[in-house]
Parts: structure tokens; sequence; C-alpha cells
């Protein structure tokens, strides 16, 4: 009956325990949560190894959150825990009674001798808890999808939030001491040293690579831009690279375009067909060969191309699990950030905020998988209404700053020739006809740049700059000139007379007196 009685008051609050079921009472430790408390209360060693393991909510015990709660309020205050400071923070809190009086603290301390072992015994309690919630989470799935009015995409994404919000908040990693990670450290760099090329994920770009050393596991990257600039023509290039060039699994998350939409630009860039001949199909013969040839390579990529549209963030985060668990995926792309939903939080907050919360989660995934995220976001007109060459500045990451505080690299995708801009604001002047600029304006653990590419607008390509087939105009001009100066003319040759002729002729008379017939 007391078990009953405790499974009824802990449904009051925010994490209830689920009543008996099938004749079995709902996972639980309660030896062990007196234990614990007894230790907290008799060594603040005890207090400090488990006070940011533990929470009020995972306790079995009612009686026992009240407990914990006063030692927790008196943690944060820096007071002293003991017997008596938390009897009297119980009496402050009106709450002595719940907690089984003072009797019942007394014996809560007579049950142990020190707080050995405090660590392990707080996990299993946390184990406990978890099993409880999950057990409760499993029962209001059940009844939801027995109702018929309830939307089925909408139950998948509550329970999708719920047992994310299960793990972010109940599973933490403990702290690794400075051996450890000293350790692990040097592991990584000799890792490094013995691989050839990269340490990270290439992006193709040979300058862009050259200071990133790649795009490195756990980063997350945000690469910006106002409409038109060409993100998504930057983010296919990319994946084309990695899938292509190097058979690196990729993922890639359109929100905006459909999958066959990017495959055929995809497949518009493998092929050099403008994407106007593709879209028509208005193919000659051989470009019909052409493109059966070179798209071969494409078909055989591992690139996996998802197109949900007005994704959740915790949606994502399970397709990505699943990706990267089935298809070892080294990355992922998101196209783009202000497409995406937050989930689960359809009554509170502002847009920004919104974004706040799917830029930190993005950042969890990255180090979560321990790949690198790759993100587009758009800019805010202020780049349209500032002079001069409307370069984008962080400040105009829009909806919100989180974004720049969350990334790793924040870049941005810059050409003057959308704006009617011929020259590059350098002092060569050299024309932007066909170029863009990379533009690494935040850059967590190394340098600063900017990095000029060759943009191909009708094939939807970005290529690098120097391996691009670019002549000079007064190269150009010097050749086209050739034919009416000496300037590529070899000289001193000799004539054809002297090379094949008569003194040919001569030296082989010379040595025979007959005739030599022709």
């Amino acid at each position: 009956m007391e078990q009953v009685q405790t499974s009824s008051s802990f449904k009051k609050r925010t994490t209830p325990v689920v009543s008996l079921e099938k004749g079995k009472i709902p996972p639980q430790a309660i030896d062990l949560e007196e234990v614990v408390l007894g230790a907290m209360m008799i060594d603040k060693k005890g207090v400090d190894d488990v006070i940011d393991i533990l929470s009020s909510d995972v306790f079995y015990k009612e009686a026992h959150q009240h407990i914990f709660e006063a030692i927790y309020i008196l943690f944060k205050e820096g007071s002293p825990v003991d017997l008596l400071t938390v009897s009297a923070r119980l009496k402050q809190m009106q709450k002595l009674d719940a907690a089984g009086g003072e009797f019942y603290l007394i014996q809560l301390t007579q049950k142990v001798s020190s707080s050995a072992h405090i660590e392990f015994h707080s996990r299993i309690i946390l184990q406990k808890f978890i099993q409880r919630s999950l057990i409760k989470i499993s029962n209001e799935i059940i009844e939801e999808s027995y109702d018929e009015t309830t939307d089925v995409f909408d139950l998948l994404d509550t329970a999708e939030s719920k047992l994310y919000e299960i793990t972010q908040g109940n599973i933490k990693r403990s702290s690794e001491t400075a051996q450890q990670l000293v350790i692990a450290a040097k592991k990584k760099i000799e890792e490094i040293a013995n691989k050839e090329g990269l340490s990270g994920i290439p992006s193709g770009f040979e300058l862009v690579d050259k200071l990133t050393s790649g795009w490195q596991p756990s980063d997350l990257i945000i690469i910006a831009a106002r409409p038109g600039m060409g993100k998504t023509a930057l983010t296919l290039s990319m994946a084309r690279n990695v899938a292509v060039d190097h058979n690196i699994p990729v993922a890639f998350f359109s929100l905006e375009m459909s999958s066959v939409q990017l495959i055929t630009r995809l497949i518009s860039s493998e092929t050099k067909l403008s994407s106007e001949k593709l879209r028509t199909g208005n193919l000659e013969k051989h470009e019909w060969e052409q493109l059966n040839v070179r798209v071969q390579a494409l078909e055989k990529a591992p690139l996996f191309i998802d197109d949900t549209p007005s994704l959740s963030i915790f949606d994502l985060r399970a397709k990505a699990r699943r990706l990267a668990s089935q298809h070892g995926i080294k990355l992922i792309m998101i196209d783009y950030l202000q497409l995406m939903t937050a989930g689960g939080n359809k009554n509170g907050g502002n847009r920004e905020q919104e974004i706040s919360t799917i830029s930190r989660n993005l950042k969890a995934l990255a180090k979560e998988l321990a790949i690198p995220v790759i993100a587009l976001s758009q800019l805010s007109r202020a780049v349209e209404t500032r002079g001069g060459s409307k370069r984008p500045l962080l400040s105009d990451l829009r909806e919100s700053g989180a974004i720049e505080q969350d990334a790793d690299i924040v870049s941005f995708i810059y050409r003057p020739e959308y704006y009617k801009i011929e020259e590059w604001d350098d002092d060569e002047h050299s024309p932007t006809d066909g170029q863009a600029e990379f533009i690494i304006a935040k850059h967590r653990n190394g340098g600063l740049d900017e990095i000029r590419l060759k943009f191909i607008g009708h094939l939807g390509r970005f290529e690098n700059l120097e391996t691009f087939n670019y002549m000079p105009t007064e190269l150009h001009s010097s050749m086209n000139n050739a034919a009416n100066d000496d300037t590529f003319k070899t000289a001193n040759l000799p004539s054809p007379d002297e090379a094949f002729g008569s003194a040919m002729n001569d030296d082989l008379s010379a040595d025979d007196d007959s005739e030599v017939p022709f």
C-alpha cells in the first residue's frame, strides 16, 4: 500500500512514475537512494562527486526528492551540507514532514560510514530513472496511438522529442584527467602524422583545404550568403568532390529543393551539359553518349540525399544517427538552416530562440557523431543596403547571434558580379567575371582568409581558380598576333634544301660514284 501511495504522489510531479502494470513495480533502487543521500550529508566530497549527475526527479521516493532538493539549494548557495543544515533548509521550505522528519534524516546518515562508491551508486539510480521514463513515454505513445484523431507525424515528432530530452538531460559524460586527455591527444597526433594528405574531410578546393586541413570532426561549419550567390551550388560541388573523388559517404539534407532537382544539377556539373538542356531533354546524339558515360562515377558515389520539407532538428538527428550506423557517413550538409524547425516546441519562444535551439543542436550532433556538419544560412538584407563592395559581415547572420557563437567556422560566399561590380577591390583591379570569394570570417582553430574560386553559372559549379583554364587577356592577344611578328618563331632553323636536299646528296655521291636513282 505504501508503495502505491508513493507512486501516486510521484505522478503529481513533472516526471511521474507509472502505476503497477502486469504485476510489476517500476524500476527502482531505494536502498541506494538512502545510501547516496546519507553519504552526501556526512561527507562534502560525496556532494561534489554526484551533484552534477543527479537531480531531484531521478529519485523514486518523494521524500528523497525533497531531501536532494534541499541539498542542491545549499550547494548552490555555497552553504555547508550536513544533517543540521539540511534539516533547517527543509523546515524553511516547509517540507520537513514530507521528507520523513528529522528522525528519518538521522537514519539516512547512519546507513553509511563514508562516501566511497557514491558515484557508482548514483549512476545506478540514474539508470533506474531512465528506465522509468522510457516506460512512461512508451505508455503515453501507446495511448496516443490508439487515438484516431492524433496526427501520426505529430505523434512521431512528440515521441522523438521526448526520447531526445531523456538523452540530453540524463546521459552525461564524466570528466577526464589531464593524463588521459594528453594520451588521447598524442595518439590522435600520431594518427594524423601517419596519415597521408589532410587530417579532415577534403572540400576539393585546394586553398580552403590548405587553411582548414579539411573539415574537422565535431565541427559545425556555417556557409552563409544572400540569395543567388550560389550556396547550394557550392555545397553540391563539395558533396561531389567528397563522394565522387574521395569515395567518402556524404548525407545531404535539402529542405529547399527536391532530390531529383539536386541530382539533376549534379549531373549538369558532372557532364558539362547545361541545366536547360537537361531540363528540356533536347540533347544531340553525342550529348546522350556524354551523359551516359560521365554519369557513371556519380551513380556509384556514396551520396545520400534527403528532401524532407520542414525537417525538425529531432528528425534530423534521428536520420543522421541511422545513416551513420548503416552507411558510415562522414559529412552532413544541410540546405538550409532557416527552413528547419525546432520541433516539440510549438507554443513557446520566438523565431530567434528557435534558430538558437537548432544551431545548438547541430553542434551537439556534430560532437555526438564526431563528424563535420555543414549548414547553409541566409544573410539579412543589410548586405544589400550597404555601400561599397557589399562584402558580408558576421553581424549580417540572419535571426540569431547564436549561430556565430555555436559555429566553429563561419564563412560567406561573395560574388561581386551579382552586384554589377566588374573589378575586384584589390591592387590589381582584376575582372570579377565568373569568380567568387569564399570568405572565412570565423575559424575557431585556425586562420582567416578570403579565397577566390571560379564560378561556372550555367553548370551551377564551383572550381579551383588556379586549375581552371583561364588565360589573361594580354597573353591571348599576343598569341593572336604571333603570325605578324617573330615572337614565337625559333631562330636559325635550316631550310628544307639544307636539311634534306643537295647537301645530303652530295655527301652520298662523295662515297659512291654510281648514280643514285630518284
